[in-house]
């Protein structure tokens, strides 16, 4: 069975039990205070959260990843389109989770909860929020009107990037644009989300 390990009210964690309750997939939730025990680093030595094992000695660290090693090991699913196009378009926008919008979030969290007070209003926290907020205006102009971010179905890109916005919006506060804030708010309407976010408490 899978096991996924994240902080409690963790989004990173909850997107991938998300996809899981999607595909009817059962799984294990272990979650965890910050910091995270020092026993963990025996599984990673980054002590980095969300953080997957499932059978066969498999481990993966990234959210991103493990989203898409459940797709490959457990697909075929709706999640991920066959359809070169739409395929291809999901893939950019689950990446551009981390890659251009959480990757970016975590040095601005970095100086909310942790610089001296002296240094929270710096050049690079400026740079990622201005960065961010292109990147968040280029995904709601990819949604448009439509109900999904690709098709008319359900992907991991709605499941990515929707629970990006969690970290945007809650822990650092800021606006999310009123299309992307809709589609948010339907996304955490579905069974499958809330059921996740019990597992490893409320977002």
């Amino acid at each position: 069975m899978i096991t996924i390990y994240n902080f409690n009210h963790g989004v990173r964690g909850i997107r991938v039990a998300w996809q899981c309750e999607e595909m009817g997939l059962a799984y294990n939730p272990v979650g965890f205070n910050f910091p995270v025990p020092a026993e963990f680093r025996a599984k990673h030595p980054l002590g980095v959260l969300p953080f997957l094992e499932d059978e066969g000695g498999v481990a993966v660290g990234e959210s991103v990843a493990q989203m898409l090693y459940i797709t490959q090991r457990y697909g075929p699913t709706p999640l991920l389109p066959i359809e070169p196009a739409a395929m291809a378009r999901v893939l950019q926008l689950t990446v551009a989770s981390e890659a251009s919008l959480g990757g970016l979030m975590n040095p601005m969290m970095g100086t909310k909860f942790a610089a001296p007070a002296d240094l929270k209003s710096n050049w690079t926290d400026g740079y990622c929020h201005a960065r961010v907020t292109e990147v968040l205006g280029y995904v709601e102009g990819v949604l448009g009107e439509r109900e999904y971010l690709v098709g008319d179905g359900l992907s991991l890109a709605d499941l990515a990037i929707s629970t990006a916005l969690g970290v945007w919006q809650g822990a650092l506060g800021q606006q999310v644009p009123p299309g992307l804030a809709a589609h948010r708010k339907r996304m955490q309407a579905r069974p499958t989300y809330q059921k996740a976010v019990t597992a490893f408490g409320v977002e």
